[in-house]
């Protein structure tokens, strides 16, 4: 185990990783910090750019941002009532009117003492949790791989409440386009119409950088600018003091940094639902409940810890079974095949030291951000004036090198552009985009578990044989009728007030 540990160190410690872990934690804040960008925009941009790296490298620059982000969205949220991500919308709450009343310095450090928390909380159960899961998953044939990937797109469907229909299309229209070019056994063409563009499919990349970065890109042309002229008040002297005072909220701390975690370790779920239950456990405990939506610091604490414990506990379903649990985790699954490294219990056993190299870069990371912002907070307020048109052009720009440096194809730009008009519609629309990317990810993953388990079983009763495939499919059951029963219920519901 020592020598596992300098192993992870002198990984850790090689100038290009540094470097990464620089870019990727000082970069995410300032993304999270202008509205209208965000992480997955940034993430996609990048991606492409990532391949050429080193594995720990590019995934520590993703993590970073991921990550880091979140802290640097809340302080517009705070400051101006505008979210830097679309995760900070709760901090909005309870943040802003804080400011109003003259507390603004107050409610920053407190949001980023609850980050600091929720970070480092949500690293250590993934330092703690992913070797255990590592452990079972060696126990996960294909058949539990599949079953394990089919309960990920169902809770990501069931996590879209109020569109839980156009989740499921979306995410089936996702598998579909795993399908397109050549399968992966027997190598013959599927729907691709003889055109020879898309013999190879879609390349994941393309579509993330459409859907994500281009329809954002659209979306903020049509916006036009915003001007956010109450971007006045400095943010002076020390940060440190109200940094500290987290202390005093350790209870709420500790639970919604127990809910991130939970909640990030569930595919589909992620920061809103972790966030939602953090909230009402914060509100429903309080002594001073009158408070909440009017400047509550405990209300704040909850939403900034809950949010920042998911990015870390998200890895672990990833790094243990190879199954990513959103958009995001999806995009840093694409950079561990691009170079080889498979995750789940090989990883584990193999390549140690990458793990671990891994566990510590994301403990310095949250450190490296909130040393940064106890001395910038203030400069990054002459960020948030960033003309929308100009940032527009900016991820329009970055976005074309990315997708033509893929595969130096004007075709993948043309798809790239086309997958952006549809996102740029799906988001007019408030439909949710991360179930096509889920469905792409996982449908390539389902269709080579489900092929190769065929050639095991001769009945369906031999599918669910096994332990932990009858556990999966009882889950899947259960979750199934429970949605069909919620649909009955808010039926019976809406005809009732209509008589």
């Amino acid at each position: 185990m020592f020598d596992t540990l300098i192993s992870a160190l002198n990984i850790m410690t090689q100038f290009n990783v540094l470097l990464a872990i620089l870019v990727g934690s000082i970069g995410g804040v300032l993304i999270g910090a202008i509205p209208g960008i965000g992480p997955a925009v940034a993430i996609a941009i990048l991606l492409p750019a990532t391949f050429s790296l080193e594995p720990i490298v590019g995934l520590t620059v993703l993590l970073g941002i991921y990550g880091s982000s979140m802290f640097g969205g809340a302080i517009p949220a705070i400051l101006i009532n505008v979210p830097g991500t679309a995760v900070n919308a709760l901090t909005t709450y309870e943040g802003y009117p804080m400011t109003k009343q003259g507390k603004a310095k107050q409610a920053l450090g407190l949001a980023y003492g609850a980050s600091l928390c929720g970070g480092i909380i949500s690293v250590l159960a993934l330092m703690l949790l992913s070797p255990i899961l590592a452990k079972i998953s060696p126990h996960f044939g294909s058949r539990e791989i599949f079953l394990a990937a089919l309960l990920g797109i169902i809770l990501v469907i069931v996590a879209h409440r109020k569109h839980v229909a156009a989740a499921g299309m979306l995410a089936g229209f996702g598998i579909l386009l795993s399908t397109v070019g050549l399968e992966p056994i027997g190598y013959t063409q599927r729907f691709s119409f003889s055109f020879n563009w898309m013999a190879s499919g879609f390349d994941l990349i393309v579509v993330i950088l459409g859907l994500f970065a281009l329809s954002q890109s659209f979306v903020l042309f049509l916006e036009g600018d915003k001007t956010y002229d109450d971007v006045s008040a400095d943010i002076e002297g020390n940060l440190w003091t109200h940094i500290k005072k987290i202390w005093l909220y350790k209870r709420i701390v500790a639970v919604s940094s127990s809910f991130g975690v939970v909640m990030g370790m569930i595919p589909g779920v992620g920061e809103f639902t972790a966030q939602f239950f953090s909230y009402n456990y914060a509100q429903n405990s309080s002594k001073t409940k009158e408070k909440f939506g009017k400047g509550s610091e405990e209300g704040l604490v909850s939403s900034e810890t809950a949010n920042n414990a998911v990015p870390a506990a998200a890895m672990i379903p990833l790094l243990a079974l190879g199954i990513p649990g959103e958009a995001l985790t999806a995009m840093m699954l694409s950079v561990f095949y691009v170079h080889s490294v498979i995750p789940g219990p090989e990883l584990f056993q193999n390549h140690l030291d990458f793990i671990w190299a891994l566990f510590m870069i994301l403990l310095l990371l949250n450190i490296i951000v909130v040393i940064f912002l106890l001395f910038f907070t203030n400069n990054l307020l002459k960020i948030i004036k960033v003309p929308n048109r100009i940032l527009a052009i900016f991820i329009l720009i970055l976005s074309f090198i990315g997708v033509y440096s893929l595969r130096n194809s004007f075709v993948d730009c043309m798809i790239a552009c086309g997958f952006g008009v549809f996102g740029m519609i799906l988001k007019r629309l408030n439909y949710p985009i991360v179930p096509i990317i889920l469905g792409m990810v996982l449908g390539n993953i389902m269709e080579f578990k489900l092929r190769a388990s065929l050639a095991k079983v001769k009945t369906i009763g031999d599918f669910f044989s096994r332990p932990i495939s009858a556990i999966l499919a009882t889950i899947i059951i259960l979750i199934i009728i429970w949605q069909f029963y919620k649909m009955y219920r808010n039926l019976q519901t809406s005809l009732a007030r209509r008589h």
